[in-house]
C-alpha cells in the first residue's frame, strides 16, 4: 500500500516512520521544503515534490496538518482524489473536519480520527485511537482500518464526530486549561524553582503535566481550545466550583471541606470503583509525561 503523509510535522513524522516500518510505501509532503527532506532522508521514506503529486500516487491519504490549514489544504487536493481512495485525518477536533472532507471530497472514502497520544509514544500497543464514521462506507474503512490498529496493540473506539468533540471538551480542553491556568498562578506566585526541588509526587506529577502542555505549540495549543464546542461551559463549570471551594477554604469551614471530599469519594466509588489504584498509576504515569514532553 502506497499512503501519502502530508504535513511532516511531529505527528506526520510519527505515522510515516509507523507506516514504515510496516512495509508501506510512504510519500511525505509539506510545505516546508527543507524539513520535509530532512524528515524523509531521516526515515528513509519518499518525498513528495507537491501535495497533489502525494495525492495523485496514493492509495490511502493521511492528512497531519493544524486545524487552521486544514480546510485550506483540502480545497487544494480534492480535485486529485480519485474514486474509492481513502482520506483520514488526525486533528483534535472531528466536526468541523469531516465536514470539510464531506464538502469537498465526492470521490473518496473520507474518515475521521483521532489518535490519543502524542509523538513520544514508541508504538501504538495500549494506545486510545478513536474512529469518527458517519456514512456506511466510511463505516466498512473504519472496521478495516480499526481491526488493523487493534492487531498492533491499540484500543479502538468508534463514536460520531459530535459526541467526540464533546468528550474532548473534558479530555483535552480541561486538562489544557488546568495546567495552563496552573502555569499561570505557580509563576505568578513565585518559588516555582524552589518548590520543585522539594517537591513531592503529587506536584512533580502537577508540574510534569503543566511542562508538557505549555511546551506544546502555543497556536496549536490555542486552535485546540478554540474548536472544542464545549470549552466554555467547562470552563465556566469549573470557576464555579473552584470558587464553592476557595470560599470554603476562607471562611475555615474544615468539617464542610472533609464532608465534600467524602462525597466526592462516594461518587467515585460508584463512577470508577479502581478510583483507588490512582495513586500507584500516578509514578507510571508520571514517566509517560516525561517521555512525552
Amino acid at each position: 500500500m502506497k499512503v501519502a503523509i502530508i504535513g511532516a510535522g511531529r505527528m506526520g513524522k510519527w505515522f510515516a516512520n509507523l507506516f514504515a516500518k510496516e512495509g508501506m510505501h510512504v510519500i511525505l509532503s509539506d510545505k516546508d521544503k527543507s524539513k520535509l527532506l530532512k524528515t524523509a532522508e531521516e526515515l528513509n521514506v519518499e518525498a513528495a515534490t507537491c501535495n497533489s503529486e502525494a495525492v495523485k500516487r496514493a492509495d490511502r491519504i493521511l492528512i497531519c496538518v493544524p486545524i487552521e490549514n486544514f480546510e485550506e489544504l483540502v480545497a487544494e487536493i480534492h480535485q486529485h482524489i480519485k474514486p474509492g481512495q481513502e482520506v483520514m485525518d488526525i486533528c483534535s477536533v472531528k466536526e468541523k473536519p469531516v465536514e470539510v472532507m464531506h464538502r469537498y471530497i465526492k470521490n473518496g472514502v473520507v474518515l475521521g480520527t483521532h489518535p490519543m497520544f502524542g509523538p513520544g509514544v514508541k508504538d501504538l500497543k495500549d494506545q486510545n485511537f478513536i474512529l469518527t464514521p458517519t456514512r456506511p462506507e466510511e463505516e466498512e474503512l473504519a472496521e478495516n482500518f480499526g481491526k488493523w490498529l487493534k492487531s498492533k496493540g491499540a484500543k479502538v473506539f468508534k463514536m460520531t464526530p459530535t459526541e467526540h468533540d464533546k468528550l474532548m471538551s473534558i479530555v483535552i480542553g480541561l486538562p489544557y486549561f488546568l495546567s495552563i491556568v496552573a502555569c499561570d498562578t505557580v509563576l505568578s506566585h513565585g518559588y516555582f524553582s524552589e518548590a520543585k526541588k522539594v517537591a513531592g509526587a503529587s506536584y512533580k506529577f502537577l508540574i510534569t503535566l503543566v511542562e508538557a502542555i505549555v511546551s506544546e505549540d502555543e497556536e496549536f495549543s490555542a486552535g485546540l481550545q478554540m474548536s472544542l464546542p464545549e470549552m466554555n461551559i467547562v470552563g465556566e463549570l469549573f470557576i464555579k466550583k473552584a470558587m464553592e471551594w476557595i470560599e470554603i477554604i476562607k471562611q475555615g469551614r474544615k468539617h464542610e471541606y472533609a464532608r465534600k471530599i467524602g462525597i466526592l469519594k462516594e461518587r467515585l466509588e460508584v463512577t470508577d470503583p479502581e478510583y483507588k489504584k490512582a495513586y500507584e498509576d500516578m509514578y507510571r504515569m508520571l514517566e509517560v509525561l516525561k517521555n512525552r514532553s
